[in-house]
């Protein structure tokens, strides 16, 4: 798979990189968390991360004063799986260099998605990239091999917390599986072996071969 930079002009659509940003004292706060042995681990809003001057800071400028929550995804992670949306733009920020695998969400016909609409990009590691409520994504890949990735998560609070209980009136709704979070799963993926709605056709990408 050609895996891009979020630097080049194709990454327009997705989302942008934020500028004026200092991630130093953040990512010095991720890289004290360990990784998991294998997999991914997820937490909406982590206290240490929460107490870097970049949560006020983003609260403010990236999300216009919002309340908002600093989480991370961390861990090993090569495939693509599931892709979900919000209703709203999540920042990443890296501790190391790591790869998102992304598509539109106006791409998704009749609740399908084929996977060949999927684009990987390259973050680098320390840079604030925004991927816009529109784009669809999931758990970040890894870079290279022999490294895991730690990935900061900004969002509005309570986004990816307990799922509201509400009687689904139409096909979305029954994508949902968190609090702002709507989910499609490859069948091959543990998620869609968990009941979530199948919604990726093809192969479910991995991009170890790639790096």
């Amino acid at each position: 798979m050609n895996i891009l930079s979020v630097f080049d002009e194709s990454f327009r659509p997705y989302g942008k990189v934020l500028q004026g940003y200092d991630t130093a004292e953040l990512v010095r706060a991720m890289e004290a968390i360990p990784l998991p042995e294998s997999g991914t681990a997820y937490k909406p809003g982590i206290d240490s991360l929460e107490a870097c001057a970049l949560y006020g800071e983003m609260q403010l400028g990236a999300y216009g004063g919002m309340p908002i929550q600093l989480g991370m995804c961390w861990g090993h992670n090569t495939c693509l799986n599931c892709l979900e949306y919000h209703r709203d733009s999540e920042v990443n920020i890296g501790d190391v260099d790591f790869i998102l695998l992304l598509a539109k969400q106006d791409e998704i016909v009749d609740g399908v998605l084929d996977t060949d609409r999927v684009k990987a990009f390259k973050v680098p590691a320390g840079v604030p990239v925004e991927v816009y409520a529109t784009t669809l994504h999931y758990a970040p890949c890894q870079a290279s091999l022999d490294q895991g990735f730690r990935v900061a998560v900004v969002l509005p609070k309570g986004t990816n917390t307990e799922k509201p209980v509400f009687e689904a009136r139409n096909e979305e709704d029954r994508w949902m599986t968190a609090c702002n979070k709507w989910l499609l799963a490859h069948p091959d993926s543990k998620e869609a072996k968990n009941g979530a709605q199948i919604g990726l056709r093809g192969v479910n990408i991995n991009i170890k071969e790639d790096l």
